[in-house]
C-alpha cells in the first residue's frame, strides 16, 4: 500500500506559491492554503488536482481523497481532525465546486 508521503514525492512541485484560496464560484472564500510547515502537503495536493481538474470539483475531490491515502480514513474517523480533507468530503456529498487562486 502506498502512503501519502510516498504519494506526495510523485506529485509535481508547488514550492513555487506562498499559498492557495479556495472559493464558491459566487467568489465567497471558504479556506487558504498556506506554504508553511504542517500545510504543505495539502498545497501540493489541491495544486494537482487543480492542474488535474481546472477547479476542485467533486471527481477532483475523490482523487483527492486517494491521494491522501491513510490521512482519508483517519478524517472519517475523527472529523475536524484534517480540515483540508473534511472539504473534499463535503464537496463530494454536495457535488461542489471550488475555484482556486494561486499567490
Amino acid at each position: 500500500m502506498t502512503n501519502f508521503a510516498e504519494i506526495l514525492a510523485t506529485l509535481e512541485s508547488a514550492d513555487h506559491l506562498t499559498k492557495l484560496e479556495l472559493r464558491t464560484p459566487d467568489g465567497q472564500l471558504v479556506a487558504d492554503i498556506e506554504n508553511k510547515p504542517g500545510s504543505q502537503g495539502s498545497l501540493k495536493v489541491y495544486h494537482h488536482l487543480f492542474r488535474k481538474y481546472g477547479a476542485i470539483t467533486a471527481e477532483a475531490a475523490q482523487d483527492g481523497l486517494e491521494l491522501y491515502a491513510e490521512h482519508t480514513a483517519d478524517a472519517r474517523a475523527n472529523p475536524g481532525k484534517h480540515p483540508n480533507i473534511d472539504r473534499l468530503l463535503d464537496l463530494i456529498a454536495q457535488n461542489g465546486r471550488l475555484e482556486v487562486t494561486f499567490f
